[in-house]
Formats: structure tokens, sequence, C-alpha cells
């Protein structure tokens, strides 16, 4: 096989040829018309579940979770951290348990994750910024349990998103933050000093900004101008065109800095379903005609119904910002913030994981024609 397009890092036209899923030869070529983007396989720091598989549902399996790789691998992206959402104790315990014996008994898993996020269940109770997690189960950061969690998911757990205002959570993001794991700031009620003090503590990153929040908020003190304005915070944010309005990407871009934005999914398992009503746990969401889901009666979403294959179009369409400026916030910045390894141009011996897509103008979603995950073509009817 020989893929040629343009390596989204350095902007060089470049064939590469593929054999037994290895890279044996790469040769700069002339610059063409319609040659496609050139990437490695994008990052996604933030999902759920997918492909009708969720990861906080108690049946989890190790061959749904080889589901949800195949399935996200076929849209580019490879590498991503499952998201346990707020749950029981013994829920969160027993799923962690189950990924991380996964990742240990099966290669590609162990190719695929990056680490476990767990978004909450030390957040706000308050409607809105509570979003779709199930009230029965939040409660105050508890560093016990966490090292419970930590232990079943040996070590994997990379993020862990909570409120900073709860009892307890200034000293918890010490704490995990000492341990080498990500403290983020999400689904909060916090007043703008709670949020300097949670970054004093440690907090690096914010989850999903401006989304798991009130729908009315203090015009200029509030917790979003506050994270917005912080230097030491990444931010991670959904722009599939329905979380975030065009005005607030733009915003964003501009005020963090590309260089701090991480572009995720927040993909949940009900994504691709029927349009109607449907059960997340004890919740109702609504699948909308367009894809995107949200609790049903609300105004308020509930997790997301596309992947990052459309948020880089849509990030693009509504900053202006390059196509290999976009793709870096879903394939350099993840990998800075979780430690990974930068991804160089493709060399002979590698192993082939490699994405080729054009951004067609006015798409609703960039436009794959190769998705090489580990040396493996990745179709819709990859088995």
């Amino acid at each position: 096989m020989r893929v040629e397009g343009i390596w989204y890092a350095t902007h060089s036209p470049i064939a590469v040829e593929i054999q037994g899923g290895k890279i044996v030869a790469r040769d700069s070529i002339p610059m063409m018309p319609h040659l496609p983007w050139l990437s490695p396989g994008f990052v996604d720091i933030q999902v759920n579940g997918y492909a009708g598989f969720d990861y906080s549902n108690p049946a989890l399996s190790g061959e749904h979770i080889l589901s949800i790789i195949r399935a996200l691998a076929t849209k580019g992206t490879f590498y991503h951290c499952p998201t346990l959402i707020t749950s029981a104790t013994r829920t969160i315990v027993e799923n962690c348990g189950k990924i991380a014996r996964a990742a240990s008994d099966n290669r590609r898993i162990s190719q695929a994750l990056c680490g476990i996020h767990i978004e909450g269940p030390y957040i706000s109770a308050e409607d809105g910024p509570r979003g779709a997690h199930d009230p029965r189960f939040i409660r105050n950061p508890d560093y016990d349990e966490f090292r419970a969690w930590q232990d079943a998911a040996r070590g994997m757990i990379k993020i862990v998103t909570l409120a900073p205002e709860l009892p307890g959570a200034l000293r918890f993001i010490e704490r995990i933050t000492q341990e080498g794991v990500i403290a983020s700031i999400g689904h909060s009620a916090a007043p703008p000093e709670v949020i300097r003090d949670a970054v004093r503590a440690g907090a690096r990153l914010s989850t999903h900004l401006g989304n798991g929040s009130h729908g009315m908020v203090p015009r200029l003190k509030n917790y979003l101008w506050e994270q917005l304005a912080c230097d030491d915070l990444n931010a991670s944010i959904i722009a599939d065109g329905f979380h975030l309005p065009d005005a607030v990407l733009k915003v964003m871009a501009r005020a963090k800095s590309l260089s701090r934005l991480i572009l995720i999914s927040d993909v949940a398992h009900l994504a691709g379903s029927a349009p109607g009503i449907a059960r997340w746990g004890s919740m109702e969401v609504e699948v909308h005609a367009d894809g995107h889901l949200g609790l049903a009666g609300t105004q308020f979403l509930a997790g997301a119904g596309h992947l990052l294959d459309r948020d880089i179009a849509q990030f693009v369409r509504a900053t202006g910002v390059p196509v290999p400026e976009a793709v870096r916030l879903c394939v350099d910045n993840p990998r800075t913030l979780l430690g990974l390894r930068a991804v160089d141009l493709p060399q002979p011996g590698d192993t082939a994981s490699i994405v080729a897509f054009h951004l067609p103008s006015s798409a609703l979603a960039i436009d794959i024609s190769h998705s090489l995950f580990e040396g493996e073509e990745m179709t819709a009817n990859a088995t």
C-alpha cells in the first residue's frame, strides 16, 4: 500500500510505502493538488462509551472495549481515555478492574488505552453543573475511595474531574497531584476564588470548559471567566457544533491559545442511536434527529453523539484555524498533557498508524480515506 499526503506537523508532502502493516519507505514528493492531510491517530481523553457500549455499565467486558476501540478507529480516533462517570463505588472499582485486566490481556486494548478518566462522583449536585450525572451517587471527595479505584485500575487512572468547592476537594487535589494524576475542574459551581485555590493546589485541566455549567451565571465574576483566564489550566472543549457556539470557540482559541486547548468528543454509548428517548442509567436521554444527545425535557446536553472527526471540522469552520493546527489539539496537546511520547514523521520500520483525510468545504466532518491503526486498515466492517 502507498499512502500519499501532507504531513500535518511539517506541511511537507510525503509518500509512505506500507507492507505487512509496517512502513518500509518514506519519500518526499512534489506538492500536488488534492493531496490529503496525514496525521497520527487522534487522542480523545474523554470517551464515555460508543457503538452501544458504556464504560460505566456494570456488564462491561473486554469484548465491549474492543468494539469501542474498533468503532472509534474507523473515524480516526486510535487512542482514548475510557471515562467512568458518577456511579456507585462498587461499579467504579469493578469497571476500573475490568479495564486494567483487559489492557493486560489484550495487546490491541493496551495500545489504544492511554489512561482512565474518572469524571465524578465528586461534582456539584446543582442543576446545570451536574449535567447528566446521576444525583444519587454524587458525594464528597474521599482519598481512600480514590485509592481503591486506583488499586483496581493498576495505576491506570490518569485524570479525575471534580468540583473544587466540595468539602475536602482542595486537599484531595493536592494528594492525587502528588501521585501524578491530573486533577481537572469540571461540573463545578465554584466561585472564582475557589478556582484559583484549586489551581494552587495542583489542578491542571478544565473538563469540557463551558459545559457542565449553569444556564445563567454572574456576568463578570464566575467560574467560566476564571478558568478561561488562567494560563496554568489547559482546557478540553467539545467543538461538535452543539456544545459551544462559534463565538465561544473563537474566544477560547484566542484566550487559552491553541497550545492549551484539547479537543474531546465526550461521546456516549447512545451515539448513533435512532432518534427518541433512551435510558442512560437512571436518566432519560433524548437522541435528537441531528445526532446530539440531551437530558429529555431540558436544555442540558448529555454527553455527545459525535467524534473527533466532526470536532476538527467544526473547530476549523468556527475559528478559521488551519486544519493542521486543529489536528494538534487532538494529537500533540493531549499527548503532552498525559506525558505520552511525541509522534514524529513516519519512519521505515515503524508500525503504520496513520490517518489520511480531506476536509471538503462546508463538510460537517473530515472525510477519512485511510485509517491505519497499528498496521491494520480500519473500516466500518473491520472484525
